[in-house]
């Protein structure tokens, strides 16, 4: 019914699409032209050239066949040698040092330091010097405020040794927050540098690095200071192998830290608080409980024993204290995670205002240094409460007070007044050699630094934010065999 059947296909030609045609043609580029030359250089010749051997000469010593010389040793070489023997015992030439008849009696200035993007407008509030003796860094803030601390503030340093040293502009500058009231170097890193806030924070910082320097803080807490901080101190436990910082406050809390740099953070370590109950008793306040706090101005550390401190307050009395000591605790009323206790072991007879500066020397166990704002400066043994030595410069406010760090009987202080004394005390026990005034305003002068390395400088900061650096003469930092014992003499002697 149904059958397949295939059809030839029907083709439709475009009535719009025109169709393409395809032709193949060639192209030949010219045959390129090459040419190869050769360049020869110059001949050149090595020639060697001798010098002539010289013969050794043989040393011969001559002959003495008289024996003359032989006799002259025999009877000269114990003539000799015994009073080489008794030189040694010698003192006859302790305060002699050659060349010292000069002219360079005196102290000059060497170098003016300033941050001239401040402009004046903060003071240098501490100095400190690194471990080498060649940087010396600034903080900077106010002395005085009305309120909770708001100002931009500055840690700044400059290397003294740098020939490319700009004077008005630091080599690292460090900006904060906060006013920076205290700052110090570690005392074998020469990077390292801690420093405590107005707000009570404890900072360290790395200057190596070159981003973040900041490598720890204590924070805001209730295991920081409560108050202004007003002392960072490195100590040494008692075997010379850990070092650790110790901070002080207005709060009375003195605290040892050790740092966490992975969670980079100051942890306490241990701590102290100083309080009412160990004031003297004409000092104490009926009614007011013995577990008050007493602010911290200052502290010092002994040279020879590691667990003694000298403590300054703002109640103008000196405390000697222990770090094993076991004082009555802190009130319930103080936040900490650690025990506080109270440190003190001795009082010693109160300045007429608070304290300003404790130092104990470096070159006798019993004595210390003290400054007022009673304007000052006292000369203590650690063994009798009633100062040996007082001196009254009569310049103001004395902010602080420090040792010579090579001779024994030299300090110096710096005043309300504008001024930098320095007294050498087997010269003249109250008088200083040397009255400088450090600025021509008369303005405050809150802190001075012998350079423990480099004993010839010497540093001051100012209410202008200006620092200056002093060159001293080789009589104030040559030492003697009995600078020692005339300290000692007159400590000694007057604590009898």
């Amino acid at each position: 019914m149904f059958t397949d059947e295939i059809l030839e296909g029907v083709n439709f030609t475009s009535t719009w699409k025109k169709e393409r045609y395809i032709n193949d043609s060639g192209t030949q580029t010219g045959a390129l032209m090459v040419s190869d030359e050769a360049v020869q250089s110059y001949t050149y010749v090595d020639e060697a050239v001798q010098t002539d051997e010289e013969p050794r000469k043989k040393l011969r010593l001559a002959d003495d066949v008289s024996g003359r010389l032989l006799e002259f040793l025999r009877k000269t070489e114990p003539l000799l040698s015994r009073q080489l023997v008794s030189n040694l015992h010698s003192r006859a030439f302790d305060d002699y040092t050659v060349g010292e008849d000069d002219e360079n009696t005196g102290v000059t200035s060497l170098h003016t330091l300033t941050n001239a993007a401040l402009n004046e407008e903060l003071q240098v509030t501490s100095l400190s010097w690194n471990s080498t003796g060649s940087v010396i860094a600034a903080s900077y803030g106010k002395q005085e405020h009305e309120d909770w601390c708001t100002h931009r503030t500055v840690l700044c340093t400059w290397n003294l040794d740098r020939s490319s040293m700009v004077h008005d502009k630091p080599d690292t500058s460090i900006e904060l927050d906060s006013c920076l009231m205290y700052i110090a170097f570690h005392p074998k890193n020469p990077a390292i540098i801690a420093g405590g806030n107005f707000n009570g924070e404890v900072m360290l910082w790395d200057l190596s690095r070159e981003d973040d320097m900041l490598i720890a803080t204590s924070g805001l807490g209730e295991d920081a200071h409560q108050e202004p901080v007003t002392k960072v101190y490195w100590i040494t436990d008692a075997k010379g192998k850990k070092i650790y910082l110790v901070s002080a406050s207005g709060d009375g809390k003195i605290i040892q830290w050790k740092i966490d740099r992975k969670a980079q953070r100051l942890m306490p370590k241990e701590g102290f608080m100083l309080m009412t109950g160990s004031l003297p008793r004409s000092m104490k306040v009926r009614g007011v409980r013995g577990d008050r706090e007493v602010g911290v101005t200052c502290l010092s550390f002994h040279a020879e024993d590691k667990d003694t401190f000298i403590v300054g307050s703002e109640a103008g009395v000196i405390f000697k204290c222990s770090m094993h000591s076991q004082g009555p605790p802190a009130g319930s009323h103080v936040a900490s995670s650690i025990p506080l206790r109270s440190p003190v072991t001795f009082t010693y007879s109160p300045h007429h205002g608070p304290v300003f500066s404790v130092e104990c020397s470096p070159f006798h166990r019993n004595a210390f240094l003290s400054s007022s704002m009673d304007q000052c400066i006292r000369l203590y043994s650690l063994l009798q409460a009633q100062p040996v030595l007082t001196i009254e410069p009569g310049e103001g406010y004395v902010h602080s007070a420090a040792w010579s760090p090579v001779k024994a009987t030299v300090l110096a202080a710096t005043t309300q007044s504008g001024m930098l004394l320095i007294y050498d005390l087997k010269r003249g026990k109250t008088v200083p050699i040397h009255s400088i005034p450090v600025n021509t305003k008369k303005e405050p002068v809150y802190s001075c630094q012998f350079n423990p390395q480099q004993p010839q400088l010497l540093a001051t900061g100012d209410a202008r934010g200006c620092i200056q650096v002093f060159s001293l003469s080789s009589s104030l930092r040559t030492a003697s065999g009995k600078d020692a014992d005339f300290l000692g003499d007159l400590v000694n002697v007057t604590a009898e």
